[in-house]
């Protein structure tokens, strides 16, 4: 996880794995089925940004393609086409051969993934109590013998998800199903990315079709959008819309922000880790967010399909992703906050790791970065955005004030534990 203080966010997620079913090994007297469910779809004041992931009707309107490149697709004589590459104007006709196209370029590369774990749970009188419990997600093929991508949360259980009175363990077991196949093929996890929530897992079979991507930064706001996965265990799954933004930053309940491409297609419980493909059938994004609340409806958000191939490349290699680490927990100050204690604009330093390149390189606690490499700093997302832009080994060079004097100080950036 990146070095960060955690600061009020408009916007929160909860974690969610689809439907979840509790067969007790148990009798429960104290209602503990009914009350385990609270984490999931309580607790949410006004809206919030729900980790979890798709499931919904397709609705039909009218197709806006962007410039997405060569399409097998034809337009019609209905449909004009501007300068700039934009379609104007299309037929229900066309809008429903795109779908069908991309539906079926997409559905034999997407898998349902069945997690079991164990909750054990301990009364209001004191007893404990042991129950299976199963959840749901979807997965993206990423090779033919077998690599399948999906979000970290889908696998792994949360924090959040735990409390007083029960503890959910780490998946004990990870089946998938494959698109046409009722099989149940066991899964093993390779790699796991808390910071990014992205996953890999494998499954022992070859001659998958995998999924093609398409270059994420290309995106363009109102393009053809569909989501593919599991809700509810309902397999291979299509639901359709447009892009409605992209660079949309949204931040979940434990403080991480991921930069998301949101659209208005159906996302819902049990979606989480499928794909989000535009007009050609190719992978733009995986569906991990949605924003829930009364009113609310058609916000969806995708981790851009670019982002992720480093991501899975370390996954595969190393089973964890390899950053630079500076080792601080830092205090974003702005001008107000800054000016109410006597101090600059920039991330006061609240901790440094013992043995850390923060303290390796002379940074103390009480010191304020006010810049990173010649760029001013304001919040510990801009110094992690510029760290993150380093391999392990670099140098970093700061600016810091410390008591009203400014210091220079470069740091080589050590690998994050």
């Amino acid at each position: 996880m990146d070095e960060k203080e955690q600061n009020n966010q408009k916007f929160k997620a909860i974690p969610v794995t689809g439907s979840t079913s509790y067969n007790k090994t148990k009798k429960n007297k104290s209602g503990f089925g009914k009350s385990v469910m609270l984490p999931f779809v309580s607790g949410v004041v006004g809206c919030s940004v729900v980790i979890g992931t798709c499931f919904g009707v397709p609705s039909i309107r009218t197709k806006l393609l962007g410039n997405t490149g060569s399409s097998s697709i034809s337009t019609s004589n209905n449909t004009s086409t501007q300068s700039d590459g934009y379609v104007k104007q299309t037929s229900l006709e066309n809008y429903s051969d795109t779908s069908v196209y991309a539906a079926n370029k997409i559905l034999p590369s997407i898998v349902g993934i069945k997690i079991e774990y164990t909750v054990n749970s301990t009364s209001i009188f004191g007893r404990s109590n042991s129950s299976a419990a199963t959840a749901s997600g979807s997965g993206i093929i990423i090779s033919e013998d077998g690599y399948i991508l999906t979000n970290n949360h889908v696998v792994s259980s949360s924090s959040s998800e735990s409390n007083s009175y029960y503890q959910i363990s780490e998946a004990t077991k990870v089946t998938v199903t494959l698109f046409n196949d009722e099989t149940e093929y066991e899964a093993k996890i390779v790699g796991q990315d808390e910071q990014t929530d992205l996953a890999v897992i494998k499954i022992e079979k070859s001659g998958l079709t995998k999924a093609e991507f398409a270059d994420s930064d290309d995106v363009k706001v109102g393009e053809f959008a569909m989501a593919v996965g599991n809700p509810i265990n309902m397999t291979s799954t299509v639901t359709t819309g447009i892009i409605s933004a992209v660079n949309r930053k949204i931040t979940d309940s434990d403080g991480k922000t991921y930069t998301c491409i949101q659209t208005d297609a159906a996302i819902n419980s049990g979606n989480s880790g499928g794909a989000l493909v535009n007009s050609e059938g190719k992978v733009i994004g995986i569906n991990t967010l949605k924003l829930s609340g009364t009113g609310i409806e058609g916000i969806g958000f995708a981790i851009p399909i670019n982002s992720t191939t480093d991501i899975t490349s370390q996954l595969i290699q190393y089973s964890k992703v390899k950053r630079p680490f500076i080792g601080i927990s830092g205090i974003d100050l702005d001008e107000t906050t800054a000016k109410k204690y006597n101090l600059v604009v920039g991330v006061y330093v609240k901790s440094v790791e013992d043995f850390s390149s923060a303290e390796k390189g002379g940074l103390k606690a009480g010191d304020v970065i006010i810049e990173a490499d010649g760029k001013s700093i304001k919040s510990m997302d801009e110094l992690n955005e510029i760290k993150n832009s380093h391999q392990i080994g670099d140098t970093i060079k700061l600016k810091i004030n410390r008591d009203g004097s400014e210091k220079e100080l470069t740091l080589t950036l050590g690998e994050q534990p």
